[in-house]
């Protein structure tokens, strides 16, 4: 028997896939605990008009990811830090601190676990950190550290 698979199933498959199965696992199983429906031509077109919707969806936080990447890119972000010898901070300026501003500031919000460089920035001058903003869409915040 043909069945939709409505969340995913060990030894079987993911979520929205068709799956052939024997009978009596899809009548006993499947169906009556809720984890699969009969693939029907009625539930077929269900299924593709939610795999449609999930697709524009998708596309939709490309297009906000790709308008806030180049939002954040004309950024530079400028920190004031205390220097000792040969332009090295005392401590150092972190991703958290990184996306607190970017909030405080412009009202962008940026976890910080979506940073792909996670060093902590401790000498003087210009630093290109990169943002995952979606799977894909990558940006470069520009920070600045200065002296006090």
């Amino acid at each position: 028997m043909k069945v939709i698979l409505l969340s995913d199933v060990k030894k079987v498959g993911k979520k929205g896939e068709i799956k052939e199965v024997a009978d009596g696992y899809a009548r006993n199983f499947l169906i009556r605990n809720h984890l699969a429906v009969e693939a029907t031509k009625g539930s077929l077109n269900v299924l593709d008009q939610q795999n449609q919707a999930a697709a524009e969806a998708e596309a939709q936080k490309v297009a906000d990811a790709k308008a806030l990447k180049e939002e954040i890119e004309k950024l530079t972000l400028v920190f004031k830090v205390k220097v000792g010898k040969e332009g090295r901070a005392f401590g150092s300026v972190s991703t958290k601190q990184i996306t607190d501003e970017l909030l405080k500031r412009y009202k962008i919000k940026v976890e910080k676990r979506k940073f792909v460089d996670t060093d902590n920035l401790g000498t003087l001058g210009y630093h290109n950190v990169k943002v995952e903003l979606h799977k894909g869409v990558i940006a470069t915040v520009k920070v600045q550290l200065v002296e006090i």
